[in-house]
């Protein structure tokens, strides 16, 4: 068995089973022409519930060729225009290639010593990172899991910083269309249940400032403390961007940690043509970036930034076998010493090998462009009177919903948009997303795929209004 093993010994045979799986992965990639071929939960688990994992296959081309079958056949394809669904986004070859590179070597970016050159290409992407938010010569940060995770550490820091006597008193604010991840942060924090307080959001689903002044006011009257208040740039359902000057005025004046939520909208750091839109952002404490959403980056790619870098030593914790306290003295960089994880992927090489090829512009480029569609999109739902559309985009998100013109029950309307959905998945033609506005069922596009086109999204319009209007004639006559 110690054939299996990479080393020198095994490098030819690493380079020919590498290669016979891109190959594979390449084949199929050029001959997909939909994102999804439809199965069935049902129909796939049998075939995977009959493999006995105590009785290996021992050569690559038949493990492939099963693969094929439980997998690559029926893998979701996010690169696929049609793909509209959720924040995946299209991968560029520069990470890919990192990918492959960062799995081999297997780095693990804790300490120096498991990782040398890892550790200081992170620091340097974090340092870029940083500067391109505006967050001054103060600032550092650590790559994370994904956004979840720098939500997590970023309130942790915050409630550190609050210095409250009680974990009761302490006050998160966030619009009510934020990252469920908030909530689920402060469970794991210790807070209380209310501890989270919901700020209403206008119609253009941005976080009301006069709302979160009156509840910051109401916060200090009952001798609570305002831990901190989670502002969006990018929000899951809308790709709305809260009025981050305004929130940072108001957190200043009650000193209150401002964190901003820019793992979708993390994309306009490098936007040749929107840059604009997250200004404010420079002045957060706290910063989450998803590059595996908008920087076209393999997951996982996230960071969590912090204007004053002492305040990650609230992450710190020191083991003798790890990251003694000398290594500080010595100057040893150890990046474990502001992560919340130990072992940790060198996921910041994928960024680096994009940035080394394309250059900040190229990513831009392409974010401007679904940015760009995403007007056009707009612009043809507000024009069809089959749809009804929530709010124009900011980023790349829609969020609308088919109104039949011979169906007024909204329950009705309800039921005929999530049989669409179900039905487009599917057919495996389509993948969209579906949310909820007002209690009613909407349905949603994603765009992050440059390759997309209007004609695309006309045409998937099409298919959902069909499948619809499909489920409303057999309604009709189940009631006939």
């Amino acid at each position: 068995m110690r054939s299996h093993l990479l080393n020198d010994t095994t490098a030819e045979r690493y380079r020919s089973s590498v290669t016979e799986g891109i190959e594979r992965v390449a084949a199929k990639l050029a001959a997909t022409d939909r994102p999804f071929t439809g199965v069935t939960v049902d129909a796939l688990a049998p075939a995977i519930d009959a493999i006995d994992l105590d009785k290996p296959l021992l050569d690559t081309a038949a493990v492939l060729d099963e693969l094929e079958d439980v997998y690559l056949r029926d893998a979701i394809y996010f690169h696929h225009p049609r793909y509209l669904a959720h924040l995946n986004c299209p991968v560029v070859i520069p990470a890919v290639l990192g990918e492959a590179i960062l799995s081999a070597v297997n780095s693990s970016l804790d300490t120096w010593d498991q990782s040398a050159g890892g550790t200081l290409i992170e620091r340097k992407l974090i340092d870029w990172t940083t500067a391109r938010i505006g967050l001054g010569e103060n600032a550092d940060g650590v790559f994370t899991s994904g956004g979840t995770q720098s939500n997590l550490q970023a309130l942790l820091l915050a409630r550190e910083e609050a210095k409250s006597d009680s974990f009761a008193k302490l006050r998160i604010f966030a619009s009510e269309v934020s990252h469920f991840s908030v909530k689920k942060s402060a469970k794991l924090l210790g807070l209380s249940q209310d501890a989270v307080v919901s700020i209403p959001v206008g119609h253009d689903k941005r976080m009301q400032t006069v709302a979160l002044a009156h509840e910051l006011e109401r916060c200090k009257k009952d001798g609570l403390v305002p831990m901190a208040v989670v502002a969006t740039a990018g929000t899951t359902d809308f790709g709305s961007i809260d009025p981050l000057p305004e929130i940072a005025e108001l957190c200043e004046q009650f000193g209150t940690w401002m964190h901003v939520d820019a793992a979708y909208g993390c994309g306009l750091l490098a936007s040749v043509k929107y840059r604009g839109r997250i200004d404010g952002i420079e002045r957060a404490d706290s910063v989450t970036v998803d590059y595996h959403k908008s920087f076209f980056q393999p997951v996982s790619s996230s960071a969590v930034l912090v204007r004053d870098a002492s305040t990650l030593r609230h992450a710190t914790y020191h083991a003798e076998y790890l990251n003694p306290k000398r290594m500080v003295q010595e100057r040893i960089p150890n990046q474990v010493d502001k992560s919340l994880q130990t072992t940790r992927r060198f996921d910041a090489l994928k960024l680096w090998m994009t940035l080394r090829t394309m250059g900040a512009d190229g990513i831009g480029q392409l974010f401007d462009e679904v940015c760009d569609l995403a007007v056009e999109g707009w612009q043809l739902l507000a024009a069809d009177p089959r749809f009804d559309v929530v709010v124009e985009p900011t980023l790349s998100t829609l969020v609308f919903r088919y109104i039949p013109a011979a169906v007024t029950d909204p329950a009705e309307i309800d039921r005929a948009n999530l049989y669409a959905r179900k039905a487009l998945f599917a057919s495996g033609d389509a993948v969209v997303a579906g949310t909820k506005v007002q209690g009613r069922h909407y349905l949603k596009f994603t765009l992050l795929n440059p390759e997309t086109t209007a004609e695309d999204i006309a045409a998937v319009l099409d298919l959902i209004a069909g499948h619809a209007e499909q489920y409303l004639g057999e309604s009709l006559d189940r009631a006939s």
